[in-house]
């Protein structure tokens, strides 16, 4: 709770595919006894299917309106941990939704440690064909794009423990949110957005 009585802002991690925000997100919501959300695991539960059948079977198209949909029930401050998608940035009405519940934490990683962490995973939609070429063009697309964090970690550079402790830091420095250390919390439940 914030010094008004009202919720914390939400803590949302930004910042391109495998980053690390779902792993940060996790344990920062465990640290300090928020709950977690994370944004493609929302959109499975609602629509009923994973992110790659969504892209496969209704396209992009219809995966980025149901992040637009998400981002908009969350532009109140809840007192979450919310780890988004890679590009869920790149609507800057999502941008403004989420800064409006809160503050904007970025993740970034080197080409070559984001190449490393995907391997071989096939439930990346936007990495079809020539991984490495395609991390590098989406990266170069969306240049600037996750500039809008007002706080950037290099998960490449930092473990887990130390991103967490990062994070918590300027929090604290910044005054943003009731950063005392808690209780664990399990995942965040949203109602459905479509009723």
């Amino acid at each position: 709770m914030t010094e008004a009585g009202g919720p914390s802002p939400n803590i949302v991690l930004i910042g391109f595919m495998a980053t690390g925000k779902s792993a940060v997100g996790r344990r920062l919501a465990r640290i300090l006894g928020r709950p977690f959300l994370d944004t493609d695991a929302e959109i499975e539960r609602l629509v009923g299917k994973p992110v790659s059948r969504i892209f496969k079977e209704d396209g992009e198209i219809r995966f980025r309106s149901e992040e637009a949909i998400l981002c908009r029930k969350l532009a109140a401050p809840r007192g979450l941990v919310i780890a988004t998608g890679g590009g869920i940035v790149l609507n800057p009405e999502n941008v403004q939704n989420l800064r409006a519940g809160g503050v904007l934490i970025g993740l970034r990683a080197d080409p070559e440690v984001i190449h490393r962490r995907v391997g071989r995973k096939r439930n990346r939609p936007l990495l079809r064909g020539d991984v490495r070429g395609r991390i590098e063009a989406l990266l170069q697309a969306r240049a600037g794009a996750y500039d809008v964090a007002e706080f950037t970690v290099d998960t490449g550079e930092h473990s887990l423990s130390e991103t967490v402790r990062l994070i918590i830091d300027y929090l604290k420095e910044r005054k943003h949110d009731d950063t005392r250390i808690k209780g664990g919390s399990g995942p965040a439940a949203l109602p459905d957005p479509h009723r």
